[in-house]
């Protein structure tokens, strides 16, 4: 098995998992977003679990490709950037989370990103467990 192929039977059920815990709990997000904001330590673990993950990928899978794995590549990547983030402005990131918490916009975004990662999830889990 390629290793594209094991980082996508990892990533893509994960993205499933995340875009099916966002849609089902629209309605809760908002208030997991502020208490989540309450709680910085929180988001520097948060950062910890993105951050080695996405180097990981990075590291191993670095490839810029005109092929489905280029999303695992651009998923280490975000993963990463995402992750350092989160490390190393946890107080800034929660007062944008408090305000953002009960943004209208959020509405919006939320759905779309539930969405964008069931379909990618979805594309790298078939790639990854349907065999051809």
């Amino acid at each position: 098995m390629t290793a594209s192929k094991i980082i996508a039977a990892l990533l893509g059920p994960t993205l499933v998992a995340t875009a099916l815990m966002v849609l089902v709990n629209l309605g809760a997000m908002p208030g997991v977003i502020e208490e989540l904001s309450k709680s910085p330590m929180l988001i520097v673990l948060a950062g910890y679990a993105a951050f080695v993950p996405g180097l990981a990928i990075v590291y191993f899978h670095n490839r810029w490709t005109a092929s489905w794995s280029t999303l695992i590549t651009l998923f280490g990547w975000l993963s990463v950037v995402v992750g350092f983030i989160r490390m190393v402005f946890p107080v800034q990131l929660a007062d944008v989370m408090a305000r953002a918490a009960f943004d209208p916009a959020l509405h919006v975004v939320l759905p779309a990103i539930g969405v964008v990662f069931l379909l990618i999830g979805g594309v790298l889990s078939y790639k990854a467990y349907v065999r051809k």
